[in-house]
């Protein structure tokens, strides 16, 4: 039984670990451009940081990727930048700005 009980615990906390949990890369990308934006201290870290847990907790990882990505396009010229701006890539974009100022509300007031 004993045994059985120690095959069985990491599956259970691998259950348990979130499912939208942020790579790592993705959260310092998140931090150093939110520090970028609003200052180079160490009160700013702390805030920024706390924001992109609380957009972590608010979207899935591929949804996010989903809204970066779709930002990013926006960023360039041509054809492909225009469909990028199209009313059906709007969704993703809302989601991220609204768990964003989520963030801003939980962390930088």
């Amino acid at each position: 039984m004993a045994f059985l009980a120690l095959l069985v615990a990491p599956l259970g906390a691998a259950a348990q670990a979130p499912a939208n949990d942020f790579p790592t890369e993705a959260r310092a990308d998140y931090v150093f451009a939110c520090m970028a934006a609003n200052g180079q201290t160490a009160e700013i870290l702390r805030k920024c940081s706390c924001s992109v847990d609380v957009v972590a907790s608010i979207l899935p990882y591929d949804r996010y990727v989903e809204a970066e990505t779709i930002l990013t396009m926006r960023q360039g010229v041509g054809r492909q930048a225009t469909m990028f701006r199209a009313a059906n890539f709007e969704e993703p974009v809302a989601d991220l700005r609204r768990a964003q100022a989520e963030g801003e509300i939980r962390c930088f007031n």
